[in-house]
């Protein structure tokens, strides 16, 4: 069975951003989530009105794939470059309250858990659903490309 290993991340992310905005009701943008940033390396908002979703989704992926991983390692992953203008750039983290957030939706949706003292982990029902997209999308690949197909 395929797994989120086996896939182009950003065709999971963009099939799990869509069933997680269809499907799960947990997961919603709060009040303030057009306005924020994504952390102080970013110089505006983002464009896309979905991008809760995509960071749900992305957040879900990255919890799978590094789990368990606390608050901070995803705040130094989902960071970047700050731009000082002439002076150097130096790296800074991304948003904690936004990460924070979608991962208490994601665990009320029943789809991450905490493990005490080691951080987030996919709950079975989790991986079950990535799974699921991950086949999916494999499918679909090895139909479009057949050379594709491994024995």
């Amino acid at each position: 069975m395929p797994t989120p290993y086996d896939v182009p991340p950003s065709m999971l992310i963009e099939r799990l951003t869509q069933y997680l905005k269809d499907n799960v009701d947990n997961v919603k943008p709060p009040s303030w989530a057009p306005f924020v940033k994504t952390g102080t390396h970013a110089q505006r908002p983002p464009e896309n009105p979905d991008w809760w979703y995509v960071r749900c989704a992305s957040l879900l992926r990255k919890v799978y794939v590094k789990g368990p991983i606390g608050l901070e390692h995803l705040r130094a992953e989902y960071g970047g470059r700050k731009d000082f203008g002439v002076k150097p750039e130096h790296t800074r983290k991304g948003s904690g309250a936004i990460i924070r957030n979608a991962l208490k939706q994601l665990e009320e949706s029943g789809l991450v858990k905490t493990l005490p003292g080691r951080g987030r982990v996919v709950t079975p029902e989790g991986r079950r659903l990535l799974d699921l997209l991950s086949t999916e999308i494999k499918r679909e690949i090895e139909k479009e490309n057949p050379e594709l197909k491994k024995y």
